[in-house]
C-alpha cells in the first residue's frame, strides 16, 4: 500500500501577527515507488498545527481534497487546508 508524503510546506498571507484568523495548505503526494510513509505525513501535519499553537492559535477547521495525479510516476497529491482561531477571541 503507498503511503502519504510530505510535498510541500505551508502558506499564509502577510500577517502582523494578530489577526483572528489564519488559513495555511499543507500537499502530501502518494508515493508510488519506493516506501511511503503515512507516520512521516502525520508527523508533519503535527508540526505544523503545534507551530500555530505555539503562536496562540487553535485549530479551528481543517478540510482535505484530492488534487489529482503529478503526472508518469509522481503520484495523487492530497491537499489539507487549515483555519486557525486565535485562543483568546472569546
Amino acid at each position: 500500500m503507498a503511503g502519504f508524503g510530505f510535498d510541500a510546506g505551508h502558506g499564509s498571507a502577510i500577517s502582523n501577527g494578530g489577526e483572528p484568523y489564519i488559513v495555511l495548505q499543507v500537499v502530501l503526494t502518494e508515493k508510488l515507488i519506493g516506501t511511503g510513509s503515512g507516520t512521516s505525513s502525520l508527523t508533519n501535519l503535527q508540526n505544523v498545527i503545534n507551530t500555530q499553537v505555539a503562536k496562540g492559535y487553535r485549530l479551528h477547521t481543517i478540510s482535505t481534497t484530492s488534487s489529482g495525479s503529478k503526472g508518469f510516476l509522481g503520484g495523487d497529491k492530497i491537499q489539507a487546508t487549515m483555519v486557525f482561531e486565535r485562543n483568546d477571541l472569546r
